[in-house]
């Protein structure tokens, strides 16, 4: 019960529940994530210690923010394999979970866990982030977006800001130095209609890994013009 103990503790620490059932339900994911990474690649990390720790309680420190708790409508914009959107659902059951990604053989097995684990609040949706967000079912019709992505922060904004509401937030997973990619995205970050609200730092237990949570508030409207495609936003960097 070593990983147990170790999850019960990080949850503990952002203060929500964690109990059997949910432990089962993050083994179970754990291994689906094993099985399937030697079919495709999903993850680096693939010992178990490494999951629990860099995976599953990286993912649940998220909720050091509290707007992630409760009733909130959640996607996970390049969830990957399902980080941090999944490990958020499962604690959190009241939320309701999409999970975004652009190949269709992640999509297969997120959706696999997600039958294997009988959870009943995630949707996946195939698509490029910066194509989806232009649809009118998605655009600004989240209370949050999240990213565990490892894109720098400017590109990460453009993709996952115009998902979210007026008054709602874009909860970016970075590592430990963030000082940098945050005066460098400001501009980008305003334009899109957002503001850094502020940054949590976080601890994973039983480790010296420290990351952030960078907190931004979407204050008004994306405009049309974003977002812009990959090609451009990767030729053209906005002016300050």
């Amino acid at each position: 019960m070593e990983f147990f103990d170790i999850m019960k503790k990080a949850s503990d620490d952002v203060e929500i529940q964690f109990n059997n059932d949910t432990y089962n339900k993050f083994i179970l994911y754990k291994n689906l994530l094993q099985e399937w990474n030697e079919k495709i690649n999903l993850t680096a990390i693939t010992d178990d210690e490494g999951i629990i720790k860099k995976h599953f309680i990286d993912c649940i420190k998220a909720f050091k923010f509290d707007g992630l708790k409760g009733n909130v409508r959640i996607i996970d914009v390049g969830t990957g394999a399902g980080f941090p959107g999944l490990p958020l659902g499962i604690m959190n059951s009241e939320s309701e979970v999409v999970l975004l990604d652009s190949l269709n053989k992640r999509l297969n097995f997120l959706n696999l866990v997600i039958g294997e684990l009988g959870l009943e609040n995630f949707t996946t949706i195939h698509g490029r982030a910066e194509e989806v967000s232009r649809k009118k079912e998605y655009r600004e019709k989240f209370d949050i977006s999240t990213s565990r992505a490892v894109a720098n922060l400017s590109v990460l904004s453009e993709f996952c800001i115009p998902y979210v509401k007026v008054g709602g937030y874009f909860v970016a997973l970075k590592g430990p130095a963030v000082e940098e990619e945050i005066l460098e995205s400001k501009n980008i970050i305003g334009q899109l209609g957002g503001k850094i609200k502020e940054v949590i730092e976080i601890k994973i237990e039983d480790t010296d890994l420290k990351h952030n949570l960078v907190i931004i508030e979407k204050i008004k409207s994306t405009p049309d013009l974003y977002p812009r495609k990959m090609s451009t936003i990767n030729k053209k960097k906005i002016k300050k």
